[in-house]
Parts: C-alpha cells; structure tokens; sequence
C-alpha cells in the first residue's frame, strides 16, 4: 500500500499556481497499479481517494500512520466502485460480488476488508472513497439498477446525462459520504454547466472510459479565477468547496463524483451565472 497527502490550498495562493503546482495540488494522476493499493489524503474534509487492482491475489486494506486508527475503518466509512473487470469485496468474511460500474458501501467499524479479482486476465479496479464518519450504518452493494436516476442535460447544450444517485440519502444511509455516476449520452461532452459551488462541501472527480488520446479539461478555481486541468482516463480531481467544478471531453465518458462535508444534500449548490465567469 502506498499513501501521499495534500494539504489544503487557498484561493488566494493558488491564483498563482502554473499548471505544474496545479497537478501537484489537485490531480490524482495515478490510481490504479497491479496488485497495489494507491491512496491520496487530502486534508480538505480528510477525504481519501484512491484504487485497489488486486491481479495475482487479495488486496488488504491496512491502516497506514496517516489515518491514525488501528483499523483503517475504525472511524471512517467507505464507498466502492468497481471500473473493472469482475471481483469480489470481502468485508469481516461477507462476500460482496461487484461487476463493472457495481458500488459498495462499507460501514464504519468493518475491520478485514479485502479486494479480489475474479480473472487475472481482466482483473478488476476497485475505485476508493472514505471520509471520517460519526456513526455505524449498514454495508450494502449498490447496482446501477438500484441507484436514483436523474435525467438532466440537453443535446443543444452538448450535456445529456443520467446522473446515477448511488451512495446517497435516497438509496443508502451513511453519516457523510455521498457518491454517485454521471453517464453522458454519446456525442454529449460537457457535464456540470452551468457550473456551482458549495462551500459546505468538498467534492472529488474521476474521470473513466476515455480511450486514448482523449482526455478531459477539467475547471476549477474561484468563478472570477478559473483555472483548467487536462485529465487523461482512470484520474481524479481534488475539488476544494471554493472551487467551481464542471468538464467537457474531447470524446464521450464517465465520471465518478464523490462528496464529504456538512451535509448530504445534493441540491445545496451556489449556482455561478454564466456571464460571471472568468
């Protein structure tokens, strides 16, 4: 297993961040490595992002000093996307069988949790969410057939989407973390524009199927200050609750959003005009 950490970043500094300190602050350029567990902790709410591809055999999710709990879910709870090939999520010996696009939810106070794959000839990504949690609720997978559909967008606007509610209130009890896919409809690049903000939480962005060379241009920064991040496929972003957070592709994808803070509420969002863009 390996961990790196971000510190917070504030608008006023990052202002002056060229695209190298841009990356370095923000990006999450790596997630997946074979029979690795990769973490990123981010300061911003303690929300860690990262990606277990378990190929030659079970990955353990083990407790690094960062955390600071002998058990990794000691004081956190977490949320799981498999953007791989089939596996299996082992939670204190409850087997979990996650296909592509498959989420789970791993309640406070789990303490083995394990990740396998099915066929090491396509093994499986299991994308990692967790932020701190107050209270013990129940693990339970989530299919994209079980998820709360919301249907937004406009072809005119090149943004028809579903957005698929999957660890959220509606669907999953948890203490903070909410989770959930956009699907955009082919020959549909932009997602979140008009673009918000909500200064209550922060909010992580993970950008998949982008076959090469695509990539996405992710924006970011203060709605007067707005800054760009090229992401290539299988990356994340860190979004601070400052930051505005909206993309477009040169091709059709997905994303994975993921949030943290004080509260749940999908709909609490600072919408920014667009003529007050900068």
């Amino acid at each position: 297993m390996k961990i790196t950490v971000r510190h917070p970043s504030h608008p006023d500094a990052v202002r002056g961040f060229d695209t190298e300190a841009l990356r370095e602050h923000f990006l999450v350029p790596t997630l997946f490595e074979a029979d690795d567990i990769l973490l990123t902790y981010s300061h911003v709410d303690r929300f860690v992002v990262g990606g277990a591809m378990p190929v030659a055999g079970p990955l353990t999710l083990e407790a690094p000093k960062e955390i600071g709990s002998p058990t990794f879910l000691k004081r956190r709870e977490l949320g799981v996307v498999n953007v791989g090939g089939p596996g299996r999520v082992i939670v204190d010996g409850a087997v979990f069988t996650l296909d592509h696009r498959d989420a789970l939810y791993v309640a406070m106070g789990s303490e083995d949790v394990r990740f396998e794959s099915l066929d090491r000839k396509e093994p499986a990504k299991f994308y990692l969410n967790s932020t701190p949690a107050h209270a013990r609720f129940e693990t339970m997978k989530i299919s994209l057939g079980m998820a709360r559909q919301v249907h937004l967008g406009d072809p005119s606007q090149s943004n028809e989407r579903i957005i698929y509610q999957m660890i959220h209130p509606d669907v999953c009890q948890t203490a903070q973390l909410v989770l959930g896919m956009t699907v955009l409809k082919p020959n549909n690049m932009w997602n979140t524009m008009p673009c918000h903000t909500h200064d209550r939480r922060c909010e992580v962005y993970f950008y998949f199927d982008l076959a090469e060379p695509a990539r996405a241009f992710h924006f970011m920064g203060e709605p007067s200050q707005t800054r760009h991040i090229v992401m290539a496929n299988e990356q994340a972003v860190i979004s601070p609750p400052w930051s505005i957070h909206s993309g477009v592709g040169t091709r059709n994808y997905t994303f994975i959003w993921s949030m943290g803070g004080d509260n749940q509420d999908f709909t609490d969002m600072d919408m920014v005009p667009m003529e007050a863009l900068r």
